[in-house]
């Protein structure tokens, strides 16, 4: 017998053989629906207190029964007939509702996502069908469809089908809209919704920030930002980390924007997101994923490359089961970037293998560091670690005062393999020419992924076996002083870290007079630069000497509540 789609739970057997039997009613081609058949789908509807949606082919076919609204009983897009963009599906939906009304928005995008030939809204009331709806898409700036005022069931009966949609598609054709139609947006980049959600623990300029970060994040990544929800919850949902109602505008949403990508402010389960594709039917990622993206785009060497790949391994390793796509996801989209092409159906040994045999060559490269860092102190030249936030301007400032050709953009983790240059530097009083090793290190953030934190030890091992640190912090950035209470966090979870540091905040040309002055009384000890501008080096190279000369503490960063 022919499947029953849609929620089913309740329905008795005899009820379920009732619509099995539907599927042998074969629909004139020419005509939208038989006035029989629109009764015999009302007095079910009326027998089981749910509508139906029933999708019939242009050959009268019908190819699917399911139980539920439009909008919950959508065809799977790979298993919609491949049309080009001015074409219609070939499939129109006729289903029932008890209230005497037009259909609701979710159930025209859902027209609108499967490029339905029409939506027939049949109103059932005492198990007949006193009157209906007709509705297709149509090219207008305005409105993408057309709801047709309430007909007759004579009416709707004998509208002459096959002529309405041949003219429907050449309209389409004709005002060259037919992308707004097409399942998938034919473009290199991500079209993403993204899903906050602020808990108890979390303040609201923490979560603004946050989110604020994570636009740039999937900016950096290379997608589209197209909006932003928000929920606030006591706990996060152990199933789909939002209630159901904020599942249904997420997907009502994300439909009308047509986003093929939902990111999430915080980590997520493998479980929680095959639970939210499975209701939203798009993909689900979250925010570590697309770090690991970045990163996955940002590795130029081949120890950056066999950085990132350690840690999307030690990343996915927890999730492979019930993820049901190939480890790696190897693509061109957020979170499908990455090394590897083992696929989720080996055994999880062949992948703990995989990640052992990286653990191991991470070592062999924490011991060729050690070797070069070793012939660094027999030269008895100081090492200075430039350590900060991402984009807080440490390669911009690492190339003014050396030189150095490293890559910087105005993005997030624009560059992640450590760089170290020497800088000569000529002591006012003396003129005695002297020489200082800065080191370039990747970018810290906010709840940096631990698989990040282990995959790039070798490169953090540069701040612990540095003379003394400079901590540079964009003081342009609205959130700023989280910036440094996150950088901070990561570096007390470091073994040891170096006890002399100096604070820099940088880009003081982008920052307000009144701003300036509260943060120099604040850090009267730091250092004010703007490295594009070159306002303050000079000052910052005589202090990087004193750093190195005298037994200074590291400097104590005010508390606040941020």
């Amino acid at each position: 017998m022919q499947k029953i789609y849609g929620n089913t739970q309740g329905i008795k057997a005899s009820q379920i053989k009732q619509l099995q039997r539907l599927y042998e009613e074969n629909q004139p081609a020419d005509r939208l629906i038989t006035p029989e058949f629109a009764q015999a789908l009302a007095a079910i509807t009326k027998e089981i207190h749910h509508p139906i949606c029933c999708y019939i082919n242009r050959r009268g076919q019908i190819i699917r029964i399911a139980i539920g609204t439009p909008n919950q009983t959508q065809i799977p897009p790979e298993e919609l007939p491949r049309r080009s963009a001015e074409r219609l599906s070939g499939i129109r939906c006729v289903t029932t509702q008890f209230k005497s009304e037009p259909p609701v928005e979710a159930s025209l995008i859902a027209m609108m996502r499967q490029r339905l030939d029409a939506l027939v809204i049949l109103i059932a009331t005492d198990s007949e069908v006193k009157e209906a709806f007709l509705t297709y898409l149509f090219p207008d700036r305005e409105s993408p469809w057309v709801i047709s005022p309430p007909l007759s069931l004579d009416d709707l009966t004998e509208q002459e089908f096959d002529e309405l949609v041949h003219e429907w598609e050449r309209e389409i054709a004709d005002a060259g809209d037919g992308i707004f139609l097409s399942q998938e947006i034919v473009s290199d980049q991500d079209r993403v919704l993204l899903v906050g959600v602020q808990t108890e623990d979390v303040s609201v300029q923490r979560f603004e920030d946050g989110l604020a970060e994570l636009v740039r994040l999937v900016e950096s990544a290379k997608g589209i930002v197209l909006d932003t929800m928000r929920q606030k919850r006591d706990r996060i949902h152990p199933q789909t980390v939002v209630g159901k109602g904020k599942i249904e505008e997420i997907t009502l949403l994300a439909q009308k924007l047509r986003a093929n990508l939902i990111v999430f402010d915080r980590d997520i389960s493998a479980s929680q997101a095959r639970n939210l594709e499975q209701e939203i039917g798009i993909r689900v990622v979250d925010r570590t994923e697309v770090i690991l993206d970045i990163f996955a785009q940002r590795a130029r060497t081949q120890e950056g490359k066999l950085q990132v790949e350690l840690a999307q391994l030690e990343y996915m390793l927890p999730r492979l089961r019930g993820r049901g796509q190939e480890m790696s996801r190897l693509g061109a989209g957020i979170g499908t970037r990455g090394p590897g092409e083992t696929k989720l159906e080996t055994e999880r040994r062949t992948i703990q293998r995989r990640i052992g045999q990286l653990q191991e060559e991470v070592n062999q490269l924490q011991a060729h560091r050690a070797r070069i860092r070793q012939q660094r102190q027999q030269q008895e030249i100081p090492v200075l670690a430039l350590v900060g936030y991402t984009n807080a301007g440490k390669s911009t400032l690492l190339n003014v005062l050396t030189n150095a050709e490293v890559y910087t953009a105005n993005q997030l983790f624009a560059t992640l393999d450590p760089t170290t240059r020497k800088v000569v530097i000529t002591e006012p009083e003396t003129q005695q020419r002297r020489s200082i090793l800065l080191t370039d290190t990747v970018g810290f953030i906010h709840e940096l992924p631990p698989a990040l934190m282990d995959a790039f030890r070798a490169t953090l091992e540069e701040v612990v076996e540095a003379d003394a640190m400079i901590h540079v912090v964009d003081l342009s950035h609205p959130a700023w002083e989280s910036h440094i209470a996150s950088v901070l966090e990561i570096l007390e979870e470091m073994p040891e870290i170096p006890e002399k540091s100096l604070i820099v905040f940088n880009k003081v040309d982008q920052v307000d007079s009144e701003t300036l002055a509260r943060v120099q009384q604040e850090y009267p000890e730091a250092v004010f630069i703007s490295a594009t501008q070159r306002l303050g080096l000079e000052t910052l190279k005589m202090r990087s000497l004193q750093l190195i000369d005298e037994p200074v503490k590291a400097i104590a960063v005010p508390q606040n509540s941020y």
